[in-house]
């Protein structure tokens, strides 16, 4: 997450929204080092995904071709 201070910000406002809009990043604004507002982009929910967007996110372990699930579950009989 990005931070800027106020003064920053009021300089170049429309500027840094139309980034956060554009990149999907939240920026902190700050005065005189704490926080004080936290600007979020509003997604638009008909953009198209991003392919490959979660590559490095998951990992795999195990065989999930071959698993055995057999010891998870009771057999009643």
């Amino acid at each position: 997450m990005k931070s800027m201070i106020i003064s920053e910000f009021k300089a170049k406002c429309i500027g840094v929204l139309k980034a956060a809009q554009h990149d999907g990043e939240s920026i902190t604004i700050t005065w005189h080092g704490h926080p004080i507002a936290l600007v979020e982009p509003i997604l638009d929910k008909a953009s198209p995904r991003k392919l490959g967007a979660l590559k490095g996110m998951m990992q795999i372990k195990g065989d999930i071709v071959h698993a055995d699930s057999t010891a998870d579950w009771e057999i009643d009989q």
